[in-house]
């Protein structure tokens, strides 16, 4: 953690010297200025908005912290300085900009850290005054005994994850209810523990005047691929038939684009190495047994994650998507220890930038 943003917290006044390093750090890494809108003409600004948002919300923060995440909310205030607040900043303008409920998608694989960083935003924006919800992909599965059946239909959806196991037109019409300014809406809910884990729907939930939907999910946004591209896939997918599932599996994301259309932004939570996701899952599985709650083995673990590899591979599916600017509005890289790495809008204009002043 950067001493100077201690100072923040234990200071009344804007100090100079923070303020110069809060300054240095926000305009060093360009691309990061760039996706929130710092420039040298407004960082002052920028910072001394920011500073007030930190003493406003670190005890919220702090107390979440320690009671969700069981960390010291220390170890954290990095990324709550350097990325959860400047974009709860950005998504509360977007919001007042738009004049209508924003929603804001968020794309993220298994241990990305896309639950936490949706409740830190909630937190974050209910200090700026807007209501803000989250929803998650999963909250849109079809029900236990409708996936009953959908397996009858298809062996191969062992587990509920892939395309075809949710109910879009449930997506569409609550997402719809929001951006028509409808109050209240019941939002969906899915438990995952029931039947054994095999989970169902459960209690939806009531909400008014929402401002921001916060739609997480670990293939939303997702586009279909040219199918030919699975003539070459990467492993887990080897076989003519896990070929022939990927296919499917990339077919059916043609239903879920109207889905897609609802949303105002797209944001993806990037891992650096996509098999990363694996040994995450392992480490959570860890500490479940660990704390005396029933997990999987490795090898489960391993067969869980090749089936949604399987189906809809990281390397094909959201390599090329955090290149396409037409779809993306920013990316969030992941390191394998789960630090926050590049945060970029469109990382050629950096790289173009970079060029031009080696040539010069």
């Amino acid at each position: 953690m950067n001493l100077w943003l201690g100072e923040i917290l234990a200071t009344n006044e804007v100090g100079e010297t923070w303020k110069q390093k809060a300054r240095e750090a926000a305009l060093v890494d360009k691309l990061r200025a760039k996706a929130f809108g710092i420039a040298p003409e407004n960082v002052d600004e920028m910072i001394e908005k920011r500073s007030h948002l930190l003493k406003s919300v670190f005890p919220a923060f702090s107390e979440f912290c320690q009671a969700t995440l069981q960390v010291q909310p220390q170890e954290m205030l990095q990324g709550l300085w350097g990325l959860w607040l400047p974009l709860g900043i950005k998504l509360a303008s977007q919001r007042q900009q738009s004049g209508r409920p924003l929603i804001q998608g968020i794309l993220g694989g298994q241990g990305t850290g896309k639950t936490t960083m949706s409740k830190i935003l909630i937190l974050i924006l209910d200090h700026l005054g807007y209501r803000t919800v989250s929803l998650s992909l999963d909250d849109l599965y079809k029900t236990y005994s409708d996936r009953l059946l959908l397996t009858q239909q298809d062996p191969r959806l062992i587990w509920r994850g892939p395309p075809g196991t949710h109910d879009i037109d449930l997506g569409l019409n609550v997402l719809d209810q929001i951006r028509e300014l409808q109050s209240p809406v019941m939002l969906p809910r899915f438990d995952k523990s029931a039947y054994g884990g095999a989970g169902d729907r459960t209690t939806s939930e009531m909400v008014t005047d929402v401002d921001i939907v916060l739609f997480e999910g670990w293939f939303v946004g997702v586009r279909p691929i040219d199918p030919d591209l699975f003539d070459t896939a990467p492993p887990p997918i080897v076989t003519d038939e896990d070929r022939a599932f990927a296919r499917e599996m990339n077919l059916r994301l043609n239903d879920y684009l109207p889905l897609w259309e609802r949303l105002d932004s797209l944001i993806v939570l990037y891992p650096t190495d996509y098999r990363c996701s694996l040994e995450w899952r392992k480490q959570a599985e860890q500490q479940m047994i660990a704390a005396g709650k029933s997990g999987m083995t490795n090898a489960d673990i391993e067969q869980f994650v090749n089936y949604f590899w399987r189906s809809l591979h990281p390397e094909l599916f959201i390599k090329p998507l955090v290149k396409d600017t037409t779809v993306v509005d920013m990316v969030i890289e992941i390191h394998p220890d789960r630090s926050f790495g590049q945060v970029y809008c469109d990382r050629t204009e950096g790289v173009t930038s970079q060029a031009n002043q080696l040539e010069t």
